[in-house]
């Protein structure tokens, strides 16, 4: 009687345990026939309120992305384009400075596959997701799908069908597969109006982006001296004033026309969902920085990007034939003869449009060719506003010059995403921002007269204009600076690096903590956030905690997650806490989501899971549930000399005092 009343107490006790872990997201499965050989594998996650799980397609340097990984299809199946997704939201992240997809509510994926051996019954999907509230979430699912037989003589020809053997069991009837069909389209039609709908924020802000980016293109030699001369033409050569309004309104329309349908044709050649993952591939990221830096090159000077002139020489011909044919080949000839200053910005604004996705690049055209149409119409509409702009001259190279140093900045920022999606820590936050401070400062000299570039004009003076933009470059470039030491830099956040993908962030301590003096580093450790003494190996941290008889705090962590570096932005930077964890722990970071392999000899099979330990973040990931039952980051635990619990270990826990409270309580716990 005794034995069982103790083993009841055991059960009960382990499933409390079992308890915290986390498990927000119940999936289910099912296969839907779309013909005699292709179906869809179907996943439906139903998430839990306040939780959310992120896109397979949300952009590196976030939060991790959803990964499918569906096996042994080789002679056996093929898979048909990438898994569609239901209606995902989209919003920056201003931690790591990228957008981020993510759905909450529900995730539905659907994977369209065509059978190509007869045999086949099962096809296992591998889910491996993201999912985060106050804490963050790694989780790994294993899905089976059951595929009907189907007819040997439905297959295509391949190796792995010649000696298989004829099944004709029909599994479904065609009504089902005709409901099938009907439900399917219902859905995507559904899935299509709502992420309109989310996307809709973003695509107005691509639209204002590149409406400024045509602004600053009219404003370059190859465009501003066109405007009073074809205004003048449809003045003058038109039989009435009225005439001469409709034909420069039908120019401005054709210049509109002429770059919406380059937006078509880049969307149509490579499609949104291939724009989408372009926009997180090293070679997409490295081949613009080249592209960019040569577009920078050439707007400072050194050379002229222009397009064959038999192709101005050919249009020229046709605007000379008159009418609307003609009215739009001269808008035509327009965008060749200018090619060499506006490429470089249009070539930029579809970049950035395309890492977006979906219909961005047609938006970013309208919104740049709408601003280079618009004071063609404006002008032509009232004539006398011509003599109010002013005249051409010195100013508008110093206009193209200004915009090539902000193509050389902005080009860096593709350098930096590459070696961030790497993690080859080659170009981090101080190497980007000590070359953005060296280039704003060449800006800043520029304005101020003190280099001087091919094409520039003698100057004796600078206008006020020049002046006030100089000096706005200049506080810029000095804001930038203090960057260099760990500050956050707050209005750049979305461009460098973030703080935690640094050289020496952590040496240094902003102005409103403590001392930045320099921490003596233990064997095996590194400077971490806030200049904190931080292990990545757990037995060198428990060993070094032993010799130095301090607690050693266990902060299980993610490099993708965001809560995580909220509390280390926001609480680890308070300069009581930072104290505590400098002086009075020894902190070990486990990353749960590291991808780097662990040695050979060191890889394993967990006792409490079964999975194949890989990877770093494998064995953090199987530590955490095995000994913690809990899954969750961040996570903090406390522990003595014997790996025994000091205290409550605690998740997110953004109040200060809160945080403060029971790291006091765990260390006075160590000294009893």
């Amino acid at each position: 009687m005794k034995k069982i009343i103790i083993l009841s107490v055991l059960f009960l006790l382990n499933s409390l345990a079992f308890a915290q872990m986390k498990n927000p997201v119940k999936w289910t499965t099912k296969t839907v026939k779309v013909s005699d050989t292709e179906f869809d594998l179907v996943v439906k996650g139903s998430i839990e309120p306040e939780w959310h799980v992120y896109s397979q397609f949300t952009p590196d340097g976030g939060s991790l992305p959803m990964v499918l990984n569906f096996k042994d299809a080789k002679n056996n199946y093929q898979l048909i384009g990438k898994a569609k997704e239901s209606a995902y939201k989209k919003q920056f992240n201003d931690i790591f400075g990228v957008d981020e997809y993510y759905f909450d509510g529900q995730v539905t994926l659907t994977q369209r596959v065509k059978i190509l051996n007869v045999k086949l019954s099962k096809i296992t999907l591998n889910l491996d997701y993201q999912a985060c509230k106050e804490q963050c979430i790694n989780d790994n699912k294993t899905f089976v799908f059951d595929i009907p037989k189907i007819n040997q003589e439905l297959l295509p020809v391949t190796d792995a069908t010649k000696t298989t053997a004829i099944d004709t069991l029909k599994t479904e009837t065609k009504s089902i597969e005709n409901t099938s069909k009907k439900v399917a389209i219902s859905q995507q039609l559904s899935t299509n109006t709502s992420t309109e709908n989310e996307e809709q924020k973003g695509l107005w802000t691509i639209f204002f982006l590149a409406f400024l980016g045509g602004l600053a293109a009219l404003l370059t030699p190859c465009v501003f001296p066109m405007i009073p001369m074809t205004v003048s033409f449809f003045t003058k050569q038109s039989k009435t004033p009225a005439q001469g309004k409709r034909n420069a309104v039908l120019y401005g329309l054709s210049i509109i026309v002429i770059y919406v349908v380059l937006g078509l044709a880049i969307n149509a050649i490579f499609g949104a969902e291939a724009l989408n993952a372009l926009s997180t591939n090293v070679w997409f990221n490295l081949f613009f920085f080249v592209l960019l830096i040569i577009f920078a090159i050439s707007f400072l000077g050194a050379f002229e990007i222009m397009l064959p002139n038999s192709w101005a020489n050919k249009v020229d011909k046709q605007a000379d034939k008159g009418g609307v044919i003609g009215i739009f080949f001269m808008a035509l000839a327009l965008a060749i003869v200018s090619f060499s200053c506006t490429g470089p910005i249009v070539g930029t604004l579809l970049v950035e449009s395309a890492s977006k996705g979906g219909i961005a690049p047609i938006i970013g055209m309208l919104g740049f060719s709408s601003a280079i149409a618009l004071p063609f119409m404006l002008f032509a509409l009232f004539p006398s506003w011509l003599q109010s702009l002013p005249k051409s001259g010195g100013w508008l190279n110093t206009v193209k010059v200004s915009l090539g140093f902000l193509e050389l900045a902005f080009a860096f920022k593709f350098l930096s995403n590459a070696d961030l999606v790497l993690q080859l820590h080659w170009f981090e936050r101080e190497v980007f921002l000590a070359i953005w401070i060296a280039v704003f400062a060449a800006w800043a000299l520029y304005l101020f007269g003190k280099i001087t570039l091919p094409h520039d004009s003698p100057l004796s003076h600078i206008s006020v204009g020049r002046l006030m933009l100089a000096l706005f470059v200049s506080a810029f470039t000095i804001y930038m600076i203090p960057g260099l030491f760990g500050a956050p830099l707050k209005l750049i956040s979305a461009f460098p690096p973030p703080q935690s993908y640094s050289e020496n962030h952590a040496i240094f301590v902003s102005s409103n903590h403590d001392s930045g003096s320099l921490i003596s580093l233990p064997e095996g450790a590194k400077n971490g956030e806030h200049g904190i003494p931080t292990f990545e190996d757990y037995d060198k941290a428990l060993a070094y905690a032993k010799k130095v008889k301090k607690p050693l705090m266990i902060d299980f962590t993610g490099y993708a997650c965001v809560n995580c570096r909220k509390m280390e932005v926001n609480v680890w930077s308070d300069s009581r806490v930072s104290k505590i964890l400098k002086e009075d722990v020894v902190l070990v970071s486990l990353y749960v989501d590291s991808k780097i392999e662990l040695p050979k000899s060191e890889q394993y099979v967990s006792k409490f899971s079964g999975k194949e330990i890989v990877t770093y973040g494998n064995k953090w990931t199987d530590f955490i549930i095995s000994k913690y039952k809990t899954n969750t980051q961040p996570y903090y635990v406390l522990v003595d000399s014997n790996e025994n619990n000091l205290n409550k270990p605690i998740s997110y826990t953004p109040d200060i005092e809160e945080y403060l409270t029971w790291l006091h309580e765990g260390i006075k716990n160590y000294k009893n």
